[in-house]
């Protein structure tokens, strides 16, 4: 692999459309034209899809999302891989078909930076399970991969190897400990370097201090050194600690002006105090502020 200079990288949340941001993260007055995804772009250069883990998307939605971040020209989707391909051991052909076809809009419009294939717990390197993701691989050729395995059997030097020789990036995640687990990693297998927080609890929503993320921050830019594209998600639950980790994070891997929506830092003093409160939306203005 020859290892580009260091690319952009794009740090933002999984998944966007969550009730608990209302008045919180989104403004609670809001004029009629106002989009979650446009507002979203404002401070995030990248949302990590969740709908398409469970079901192909819409080509019409991934049209429209496209169109919705259009202000934020750094902007890049990345698309959880759906579940059928990676947790089933021989998708259909017609399946693999219309999960891409529901990629298309986004790869067309040039706001597609990587797909996540998302592999269960207990699926382990073997000759087996080789033989199986490279099959996955051979069948979504083009698309910009990158593979999360949560069995620490995937740190071999020969599995490495077999991501360095596929063209696919390794997802650096950070999970609840468990037999076997996958620990904090920084590697680097691709042009493309992901890295996905998603807390320590088997279920509820995660905090992470700030000590936690520095230590994360320094994983990041040894792995984004050499990478073309780099990723952070923040998929720690789906509550205001998500974005206060998230605007954290940025704010330390020292991405644009570190500014929040107005309620948040005013939520959160002690995190946000650094940030500048953005000012609230206004009706007819949505549209003209850049990203």
């Amino acid at each position: 692999m020859t290892l580009p200079q260091t690319g952009p990288i794009h740090c933002g949340p999984s998944g966007w459309a969550h009730p608990q941001w209302q008045g919180l993260f989104y403004p609670a007055s809001r004029s009629k034209d106002f989009h979650q995804l446009a507002f979203a772009a404002r401070f995030f250069n990248t949302v990590e899809l969740t709908s398409s883990f469970f079901s192909p998307l819409r080509s019409e939605h991934s049209r429209l999302w496209s169109y919705q971040v259009r202000s934020n020209p750094a902007f890049q989707f990345t698309a959880r891989a759906w579940r059928k391909l990676t947790f089933e051991a021989s998708p259909a052909p017609q399946e693999i078909s219309a999960f891409r076809e529901g990629l298309r809009p986004l790869e067309e419009a040039g706001k597609l930076g990587a797909v996540l294939l998302q592999f269960p717990t207990a699926f382990r390197f073997t000759a087996e399970n080789r033989t199986r993701f490279l099959h996955l691989r051979r069948e979504l050729r083009s698309l910009p991969l990158v593979a999360e395995f949560r069995h620490a059997s995937w740190m071999e030097e020969d599995a490495l190897a077999l991501l360095i020789d596929s063209h696919t990036g390794f997802c650096n995640i950070d999970q609840p400990d468990h037999a076997r687990a996958m620990p904090p990693t920084a590697f680097l297998t691709s042009p493309i370097a992901y890295t996905r927080l998603c807390g320590r609890t088997f279920s509820g929503p995660y905090r992470y201090t700030s000590e936690d993320l520095e230590d994360w921050a320094q994983r990041i830019r040894k792995s984004s050194r050499h990478a073309r594209r780099s990723f952070v998600v923040l998929a720690n639950g789906a509550g205001p600690h998500t974005l206060v980790n998230t605007f954290q994070m940025k704010s330390l891997l020292g991405l644009a002006t570190v500014r929040a929506p107005h309620e948040l830092v005013r939520r959160f003093p002690g995190e946000l105090g650094a940030f500048r409160p953005d000012r609230p939306l206004q009706a007819g203005l949505f549209d003209t502020v850049a990203a």
